[in-house]
């Protein structure tokens, strides 16, 4: 490679890593503790679930207590699981029956609601607000659209520099990036600590980056910034005709007789066919369309298990009256490229196809992309402590980088007091918890941030979030135990899975900040000696060259 091609890369990838450092931290932080979003909402609302719980939830109870609120004939009714959590996301469509009065909320997303399958207790999306749900929007900064998608649109961005960044960063490390992996030298000074430990992690971490960086700007740029124009100009707004032009699903229009159905409606004798013919299917959908109509259909759908097949999702529709199967999809089989395409890029994002096995790698990776993305901040800063570099622009370098290490670190202090805060002075139905969380997060954070640039020391920075950090986050564990009886040896001896993992991954996320400071007071303590050790040797040297008249 020509020398000027491989300065030009090599600056463009400072630069681009630069610009987007802090956001790109936000993203991974926030996005590694959303691969427990379903964990941290069982740990939040006190919710366990049990294995197979949409397959064995009572449809025809929930429909019984729905239909004690408001007369659901000639309506379309739906049940999604889209998160394995005991509150399932469920709509009601305006009734098609033109006599009946309907409720002021007209049409499918303005009866939109949570519903609990075990008490059949409806929320709506502010008093469902939870910790998992908040984490999970701000890694892809949903909280800033104030104006449009601008959140998305920045958070597109940032994943379209960060798959730039990632290239140009192996193809300027190329030719060493295998030597410069087994290299690590912790006495040197501190540009090359940087450094090595930068090649190093950002080697192991790599294949995950690389992934994330294009799932993450195929999701955020592909689905959330270009997918809605060209549903605008090319499908003339109908987002079903586009859905049909994609093969993503092949909807089907059941027409309203207006005839009310005289028999009663049985939903389980359809769920338990769908899982007779395929046993194995987790259930996530249930449509009901022209609920108590002769014309009523019902369409159960699932996808198979990851650990039998990645992907694939398949449903029976039947005709209520006389039972029949109208329309069917094999889950196993026949699976198009406009379908798995988008799904593997999904699967690949959110890790949720092998278990903890999965989460926990992605965990331990997300965080070591945090480490490498501060450690490559680090590195620009003290390459540009020379002599050629004027002091007003050492000055500006310098309050960037104590900046962004503000808003980076005091990201972990902060979300343990989230936690926290959360369980203590909010309940599971609070309406207000929404923006409660909001003004604790967020002006938190601000606090963490002002005091840390007040202070404009690094290392300040560095040691207080990991004190706080690894304080707190013990204290989140023993909050969840005082407030609800489930401590760690409480929830594993009852296999509430979910939230003994919660409280595990604050206990070792403290831990693991404890060991970090004590081997930094170790290696500060050591550097103490050996500086010591070298005056002393200088002192001697010089007193030894003293000659005696």
């Amino acid at each position: 490679m020509a020398q000027r091609t491989y300065n030009i890369i090599f600056h463009t990838h400072t630069i681009s890593g630069i610009i987007i450092s802090a956001a790109l931290y936000v993203i991974f932080f926030t996005g590694s503790i959303s691969f427990l979003r379903d964990e941290i909402n069982a740990w939040e609302r006190n919710e366990p679930i049990r294995k197979d719980y949409f397959n064995q939830a009572d449809f025809d109870g929930a429909l019984k207590a729905l239909s004690k609120e408001q007369d659901l004939y000639g309506r379309d009714i739906s049940f999604s699981h889209r998160y394995f959590e005991r509150r399932v996301g469920a709509s009601v469509t305006q009734s098609k029956d033109s006599t009946i009065k309907d409720t002021p909320h007209k049409g499918r997303r303005g009866n939109f609601f949570y519903l609990d399958m075990d008490s059949f207790q409806k929320n709506d999306y502010a008093s469902n607000y939870s910790l998992g749900e908040f984490f999970y929007r701000l890694h892809f900064f949903a909280q800033l659209n104030l104006v449009g998608r601008s959140g998305y649109f920045l958070a597109g961005l940032v994943a379209f520099f960060f798959l730039f960044a990632v290239v140009t960063g192996v193809i300027i490390h190329w030719k060493k990036i295998i030597q410069g992996f087994y290299v690590f030298r912790p006495k040197a000074k501190w540009k090359t600590i940087w450094t090595d430990a930068h090649i190093a992690l950002g080697m192991i971490g790599l294949p995950y980056q690389f992934v994330f960086a294009l799932t993450g700007a195929y999701l955020i740029i592909g689905y959330t910034i270009m997918l809605p124009p060209v549903e605008a100009i090319m499908f003339e707004g109908d987002g079903k005709k586009l859905q049909q032009a994609m093969e993503y699903d092949k909807a089907v229009e059941y027409k309203f007789d207006g005839n009310r159905l005289d028999k009663e409606t049985n939903i389980a004798q359809f769920v338990d066919s769908i899982l007779v013919r395929w046993p194995e299917l987790q259930l996530n959908g249930l449509q009901v369309f022209n609920y108590g109509d002769t014309n009523m259909h019902i369409k159960v759908s699932g996808s198979p298990l990851y650990s039998e097949k990645l992907l694939g999702t398949g449903y029976l529709t039947y005709r209520v009256r006389d039972g029949k199967l109208v329309n069917q999809k094999d889950p196993y089989n026949n699976i198009s490229y406009a379908e798995g395409a988008p799904n593997l890029l999904r699967r690949l994002h959110y890790g949720d196809f092998g278990g903890y096995g999965i989460k926990l790698v992605y965990l331990i990776l997300g965080f070591i992309t945090c480490f490498v993305i501060l450690s490559g901040v680090l590195i620009w800063l003290v390459a540009r402590k020379n002599k050629s570099v004027s002091i007003a622009k050492q000055r500006f370098n310098k309050w960037l980088v104590h900046a962004y290490m503000a808003i980076c670190l005091s990201l972990y202090p902060i979300t343990a007091i989230a936690f926290i805060a959360m369980k203590l002075f909010t309940t599971g139905t609070d309406p207000s918890r929404m923006t409660f969380l909001y003004k604790v997060f967020f002006w938190g954070w601000l606090a963490f941030i002002i005091l840390f640039l007040f202070k404009r020391n690094d290392r300040y920075t560095n040691t207080v979030s990991l004190l706080l950090g690894g304080l707190l986050g013990l204290f989140v564990p023993i909050t969840n135990g005082l407030v609800t009886g489930n401590w760690l040896w409480v929830s594993w001896s009852k296999g509430y899975s979910q939230i003994f993992v919660v409280d595990s991954f604050w206990v070792a996320l403290s831990l693991t900040a404890f060991a970090v400071l004590m081997k930094l007071r170790k290696n500060r303590l050591n550097n103490k000696l050996m500086e010591n050790s070298r005056k002393k040797g200088l002192k001697s040297t010089k007193s030894s060259k003293v000659q005696v008249p």
